[in-house]
């Protein structure tokens, strides 16, 4: 090799070093665009072919910050296991989707057939999932999904699909029974964004909601990119509670305009609503603010106090469920892989050894799977105020109730629950209260 073509490579690999840098990388989640894709080569750690790992993640427009959170979580847990499962090195690619379904299509289609991977883990919108589900199911990719597009575990259920997160609606279920049965709320306007994940979100509320006495007075479909709620805030009452399922950084800019419209309603919220990475974010005006969530930052177990952790010491950040569940689709993803011998080859046999994976260590407390690939877990409900606030955060959600085991189908019989039409913009229907 000639001074100037080893002087090439050594500036190569300079700069590649620079870009892994841990300032870049924060800075590329912050503003990456939707074409980029990050390979993270991990040492060689374990003999044979590594582990190939790919993330679907969003990283610039309204759902970059839980995007960038997911990336965080599964960084945690391959930093905490020196970038190692089952005894195999892993190699992790990282993909933006741009949060649309035909960017998710394409970044998904390339980790599959240029990189190879061995298995996929997000998307994060339910819009990406419902996009690539088909072409996952055709390649045979073992995908653990952090979208929660209720359907795919459901009515049209995809073999290669296992979601350790939760579907749309199942912590709205709880916490459309919590709002009617102990905060007593009789009559509620709901308002999420007019796409597939606030549909199923308020799809769930509404019918635990009203199988428990309550009525849904009005349902308001912001876009997704909406940067003034007032027209959707002026059509807010009649009622005595409102129920807001946004996401990504949504909720810190609708909470501050609900309080500055001079709204006193009580508002209760999804798993995404009131998500623990927005504490640095929210202030007064989310006082008081209900909550239902598959994951809570204030769970004493040795799994989460670890997991905790490792996101302080490795980002400086408080992290949420877009975290947390990433970082436990990784235990998932470790422990079947370990049960099939550290063989992903055999597709069936790896996805087998992913669906009896039970838990009990993650950042979320104890874990199992139904029948159809979905998680069986527990739903907590918190109020976000300042008592017992702690990573010098001034608020904090408390737990207030626990629920255990909860499923995707709730307190209906499966048979009774599907029998229904997936939950949509228009099902359950308003009815006259």
């Amino acid at each position: 090799m000639t001074r100037r073509l080893m002087t090439r490579s050594l500036m190569a690999r300079s700069l590649m070093a620079r870009r892994l840098s841990r300032r870049t990388l924060l800075a590329g989640a912050a503003t990456g665009a939707a074409a980029a894709l990050t390979r993270f080569p991990m040492p060689a750690l374990a003999q044979g072919a590594p582990f190939k790992l790919g993330l679907l993640t969003v990283k610039s427009g309204p759902l970059a910050a839980g995007g960038i959170q997911m990336e965080q979580g599964v960084l945690t847990y391959l930093k905490e296991k020196n970038y190692t499962m089952a005894g195999r090195k892993v190699d992790f690619i990282s993909a933006d989707t741009g949060g649309n379904p035909a960017g998710t299509k394409t970044k998904a289609q390339e980790l599959v057939e240029r990189d190879k991977v061995d298995a996929i883990v997000g998307p994060l919108a339910a819009f990406e999932l419902y996009a690539i589900s088909e072409y996952i199911k055709e390649q045979r990719v073992p995908t653990l999904s952090l979208a929660a597009a209720d359907n795919l575990t459901q009515r049209t259920p995809n073999p290669f699909l296992l979601r350790a997160s939760a579907t749309s609606s199942q912590a709205m279920h709880p916490m459309g029974h919590y709002a009617a049965t102990e905060l007593k709320l009789k009559r509620i306007v709901t308002i999420s964004e007019d796409f597939a994940f606030g549909y199923e979100q308020m799809g769930g509320f509404q019918a635990a909601f009203q199988k428990d006495g309550g009525c849904i007075v009005n349902k308001l479909w912001p876009p997704l990119v909406t940067p003034d709620y007032t027209p959707y805030l002026a059509q807010i009452g009649d009622c005595d509670g409102v129920c807001q399922g946004f996401a990504g950084s949504n909720p810190l800019r609708f909470m501050k305009q609900y309080a500055s419209a001079g709204l006193k309603y009580p508002v209760v919220a999804g798993e995404a609503g009131a998500d623990d990475f927005l504490l640095r974010g929210f202030g007064d005006e989310a006082l008081g603010l209900v909550s239902a969530a598959p994951y809570t930052l204030d769970l004493e177990n040795e799994g989460n106090l670890r997991f905790v952790d490792g996101m302080l010491k490795n980002y400086d950040a408080i992290p949420g469920q877009y975290a947390a569940l990433l970082y436990g689709n990784c235990q998932v993803l470790d422990a079947g892989l370990s049960a099939a011998g550290g063989d992903a080859g055999d597709r069936d046999k790896f996805m087998a050894a992913l669906k009896n994976v039970r838990l009990t260590d993650t950042p979320r407390g104890p874990i199992k799977f139904d029948h159809l690939n979905n998680v069986i877990g527990t739903i907590y409900i918190r109020r976000l105020g300042r008592d017992g606030a702690k990573y010098g955060l001034k608020l904090w959600n408390k737990t207030i109730k626990t629920y255990e085991n909860v499923g995707q189908f709730w307190i209906w019989p499966e048979e009774e629950f599907l029998a229904h039409p997936v939950y949509s913009r228009d099902y359950p229907p308003l009815s006259k209260c």
